[in-house]
């Protein structure tokens, strides 16, 4: 019986370690790269070298690289507009969302969520498909209980069109690409 509760709390402390390293791992991806250049020199190796691993299949044990390694000196710099991208917070949402010139999906989604992963791959090559017409805002309803409720999301997936501030669509669930081309099409007009 001893034997047996050891491996117990021992899976249990692995499992906690783990998805303690999945939650340093996720706010270390959403680091811009001037925040890492911020960090102290030691500390911004091991970002750059988590933000590398991190970017492998979800499903591979993620193992730092050696803490030597450091950050580019620069990004190329490209005019190109970003199609899609991760709401951080409510600011983040007023400012690229709500004050964005061009219409904007906002794809209210969990990592939980089955259809959410099937749905938003498929909603990011529909907004593509529009070159630069109209943006994507990915709103994680964890993360973002607040605007889930403001926005009167009830389940997920659910996608809300939004053009000037105003929601002028939405629908919820999974759509097959036509339907979805369809909708950005609908969205910006054409």
């Amino acid at each position: 019986m001893g034997r047996s509760w050891s491996r117990m709390s021992l899976s249990r402390v692995f499992m906690m370690w783990e998805m303690a390293h999945r939650l340093v791992l996720r706010r270390l991806w959403t680091l811009s790269v001037n925040d890492i250049r911020c960090l102290p020199t030691s500390t911004a190796s091991v970002a750059s070298s988590c933000y590398s691993t991190s970017l492998q299949s979800s499903t591979t044990r993620v193992s730092f690289l050696s803490p030597s390694r450091s950050l580019p000196r620069a990004l190329p710099h490209t005019s190109r507009r970003e199609v899609s991208f991760n709401v951080q917070d409510s600011e983040d949402f007023t400012e690229r969302v709500i004050n964005s010139e061009l219409p904007v999906l906002v794809d209210f989604h969990a990592q939980w969520c089955g259809p959410c992963k099937i749905l938003g791959p498929r909603l990011e090559k529909a907004v593509a498909k529009q070159k630069g017409r109209v943006a994507m805002a990915k709103v994680d309803i964890d993360d973002h209980t607040d605007l889930a409720i403001e926005y009167g999301v009830s389940a997920v997936p659910t996608v809300i069109a939004m053009r000037g501030g105003d929601v002028v669509d939405h629908f919820v669930g999974i759509k097959d690409d036509d339907e979805l081309d369809s909708f950005v099409s609908k969205v910006i007009g054409q």
